[in-house]
């Protein structure tokens, strides 16, 4: 279970000159703040390669929730699913900042692949990552409590997106509102506003607006890996 994919992003993991000519194919576009990028369902095809920014990938639940799968950043491509397949979006995609970005047509991003092999092992195992992702989120949601869930996202978000202090504690001022955070948890807000102030109360974490300081990082990941209780 991760927000955040593994290993390389796909532009970056691409040799040079692919990744030239991939982007070289587009348009460029930029996507202001909870602006939709791709919408969950929509029979569109065209593929959206991340250059600078964030973007969460969510989907609606049978209870109407919406969930958040996954962030989204720069070197990441999204859409190649529909692109690939001509099926509808399986999920929706939304700015998260501003986002800057190269949209191709899905038309291109075919003919692209099948002019090059190392582009097309990429995106095949990339779509196969997600799938285990998704798999292991479902998991996640059918055994773990609210607690843990936060404290694994939490963890996710220091470790990739921060920034130590000269305290030893770690800042992200990644801009994900609180509504946000209880969508990637899988909650209701006022649940994980619950477990927000008792990892405050307990001085794990110290929370501000779009941004919260981890205190102490062990106890946080001890919590994440259900080893602790709150």
């Amino acid at each position: 279970m991760s927000l955040f994919e593994g290993g390389r992003p796909f532009l970056h993991a691409l040799p040079a000159q692919d990744r030239r000519a991939l982007l070289a194919l587009g348009r460029r576009r930029t996507y202001e703040p909870s602006q939709i990028v791709l919408r969950e369902h929509d029979r569109t095809t065209f593929v959206v390669a991340i250059t600078s920014g964030w973007a969460t990938v969510s989907v609606e639940t049978e209870r109407g929730v919406r969930l958040i799968l996954a962030l989204r950043g720069a070197g990441e491509v999204v859409g190649d699913q529909a692109a690939v397949d001509h099926g509808s979006r399986s999920a929706t995609v939304t700015a998260l900042g501003r986002l800057e970005a190269v949209v191709v047509s899905g038309d291109r991003f075919r003919a692209y692949l099948a002019a090059r092999p190392a582009a097309t092992v990429l995106i095949m195992r990339q779509l196969s990552s997600r799938l285990r992702s998704s798999d292991g989120e479902r998991r996640s949601l059918a055994s773990e409590k609210v607690l843990q869930r936060l404290a694994a996202r939490l963890v996710e978000l220091a470790e990739r997106t921060g920034r130590p202090e000269a305290d030893g504690a770690i800042s992200v001022d990644l801009p994900l509102p609180q509504h946000d955070i209880a969508a990637a948890v899988g909650s209701t807000r006022e649940a994980v506003a619950k477990a927000l102030r008792l990892l405050r109360d307990q001085g794990v974490v110290r929370t501000a607006s779009r941004r919260f300081v981890v205190m102490d990082a062990g106890l946080l990941r001890l919590l994440a890996e259900g080893r602790a209780t709150g």
